[in-house]
């Protein structure tokens, strides 16, 4: 700790506003004339959608995708071989492909009115096969009728461990599973949109964690310029990753407000939504072996692994960003340096994945985790035993491990020894025979791992995704020779970037093109 900088102690700034009831999220906003909007959502998991019957009365406040003309559907390509890219319109059209796809926009001044509308839309549904289980997804009933099967994508970390397969002394192989997840956090999300006529701007406050983020998806969908779409994050109440993408929700009444001319519209998420259609993550599929010496020191490991990513890629990239991870980051600080991995991110017809806190980090700490304590106990030692043996030691800082996974620094097996302590596993098998006679049950159980960070914008970019996680650095100097140098951030550069920087000169401040260099 130091007094300033890095690890310095900070006096927390919006305390006394939130205990003092003064936070200001979405639900909070006030605006004149605002109306309420309320989604029809699907029923059913699969089911070709053959026709909407609005209330007689209401066609001007209930709107499908039919209605929503020049809105295009959220695509969230990536450059990684083999990803399949899904197209989801912001309102169902043709097919709904998981309970709570949002199907008809209905709008009123208040909550309960729009929502009574609703109630009174009727779907006409051809219930189609549903694909619930990822592990048999691949041949089933096809999501999207173009792809070849529901497989978004594959990813492979190759090496031949049939050796390690012929005369490891301990083979363990296990299959595990965790259970798909529902985030909950205090507020769910939330949307207010107006159009300003006068700037011709649509101005959306969104319960975000990225505005930037959805600043581009919302131009994209909305065929708007990035300048026509101003993005305020207000106070929000958890994020964990639920509320760091775009939302269909946020396009509908987007195109909705701009088609009001000024009068402002708002949605609010309510609990019923959230966790049934807006919140899932973590499921995930392991079958998974690890190779050993006899005293446990881990030889290889060999994983097959599934994700199952639910029927869309939300925007800007989630469908493949867990089993992808999987491959990457699964063996953490361990030091074993024989790796295979195999993984598929399965579309099945269920929300879509999102990223939640530590991305995939939960799977891959239990599959690992777990695979230690089988190989401890077939070498006839300890959990805590088998970690201190196979941990990085700190004199071989800094590690790259199998994956190429950079360790700069760091005392894992010190961490290890002192939580062991501070338990005290050593008396603990003492302590569980007391408890079972007792009819009480304990269990002892050790994790490590180290979570990634830093990701810079050469990260992002090399996964081929529309994000940038902040705005880099740009410079501006008039040389001697009044020349206009332009520095830019490093990751800014490419093909014809000179030129376009060039031109931006010319036109924004009159600068003939031949009097620009761009500076690396």
């Amino acid at each position: 700790m130091t007094a300033l900088g890095i690890g310095a102690p900070l006096r927390r700034k919006e305390d006394a506003r939130f205990l003092h009831g003064r936070g200001r999220f979405v639900a909070d906003l006030r605006f004149a004339d605002l109306l309420e909007v309320a989604f029809l959502r699907s029923p059913v998991a699969h089911a070709r959608l053959k026709g909407i019957t609005k209330p007689t009365g209401a066609a001007d406040r209930v709107f499908t995708m039919a209605d929503l003309d020049g809105v295009g559907p959220i695509r969230a390509p990536s450059a990684l071989p083999g990803f399949r890219v899904s197209e989801q319109p912001p309102l169902a059209r043709g097919k709904v492909r998981h309970v709570g796809e949002l199907v008809a926009m209905c709008v009123a001044p208040s909550r309960a009115l729009a929502e009574d509308l609703a109630e009174q839309v009727v779907l006409d549904l051809e219930e189609l096969p549903a694909v619930a289980e990822m592990t048999t997804a691949a041949d089933g009933p096809r999501l999207h009728e173009h792809w070849p099967d529901n497989v978004v994508l594959t990813t492979q970390v190759t090496d031949d461990l049939s050796d390690l397969r012929a005369t490891a002394p301990i083979k363990v192989t296990r299959r595990l599973r965790t259970a798909r997840q529902h985030m909950a956090p205090l507020e769910g999300r939330g949307v207010v949109a107006r159009w300003d006529a006068r700037l011709g701007q649509l101005e959306i406050h969104t319960a975000t964690q990225m505005p930037h983020i959805n600043r581009s998806g919302l131009a994209e969908c909305l065929g708007l310029d990035e300048g026509q779409v101003r993005v305020i994050s207000p106070d929000v109440g958890g994020g964990f990753g639920y509320k760091g993408i775009l939302l269909p929700e946020e396009i509908a009444l987007g195109w909705l407000a701009m088609r009001l001319d000024g009068r402002p519209v708002r949605w609010i998420e309510d609990r019923f939504e959230q966790l049934s259609a807006n919140a899932n993550c973590r499921e995930h599929w392991y079958d998974i072996t690890a190779y050993a010496d006899a005293d446990g020191t881990i030889l290889g490991v060999e994983c097959d692994a599934i994700v199952d990513s639910g029927a869309y890629s939300s925007y800007p990239f989630s469908a493949c960003l867990e089993a992808a991870q999987i491959a990457s980051i699964l063996p953490g600080p361990y030091r074993f340096m024989r790796f295979h991995c195999h993984t598929r991110s399965m579309a099945t017809n269920k929300p879509p994945i999102l990223p939640y806190r530590g991305v995939a980090r939960t799977g891959v700490c239990f599959a690992m985790e777990v695979m230690l304590d089988h190989v401890a106990r077939a070498a006839g030692i300890d959990a805590v035993t088998a970690r201190l043996r196979n941990l990085v030691q700190p004199g071989e800082m800094p590690f790259t491990n199998v994956t190429k996974k950079w360790f700069d620094s760091g005392d894992y097996p010190r961490a290890v020894t002192l939580a062991a302590e501070r338990i005290g596993a050593v008396d603990f098998p003492a302590r569980k025979a007391a408890a079972l006679a007792a009819g009480r049950r304990l269990g002892l159980g050790f994790a490590v791992f180290c979570e990634q960070g830093a990701h810079g914008t050469s990260v992002y970019h090399g996964w081929g995704i529309p994000m940038v996680p902040g705005h880099e650095q740009y410079q501006a100097r008039l040389s001697p020779d009044g020349v206009l140098e332009l520095r830019i951030g490093a990751h800014s550069h490419g093909q014809g970037m000179e030129t376009v920087m060039a031109q931006v000169a010319h036109s924004a401040l009159g600068i003939h093109p031949h009097k620009v260099r761009l500076v690396h």
